[in-house]
């Protein structure tokens, strides 16, 4: 008998991976915006925020990666 891809967790795992790569690129947008407006009151929470997000997108790669592997194997 021979397993095959699970549909369901692969389509999961393209939901994260794309959820992660929308993180890739607004993280450095938000971080850039952040080092811009250094005098700005809301310098530290736009640079947490910024750190969270980019933070956000490696989590989500990784947990999208493995179910991505889980599904095929």
């Amino acid at each position: 008998m021979t397993k095959r891809t699970n549909k369901e967790l692969l389509g999961k795992g393209l939901k994260l991976m794309a959820g992660s790569l929308v993180c890739m690129f607004a993280g450095p947008v938000v971080l850039h915006s952040a080092f811009k407006n250094q005098e700005h009151p809301l310098y530290i929470p736009i640079l947490i925020i910024g750190l969270a997000i980019a933070a956000g997108a490696i989590i989500l790669a990784f947990k999208g990666m493995r179910k991505i592997t889980d599904a095929i194997f």
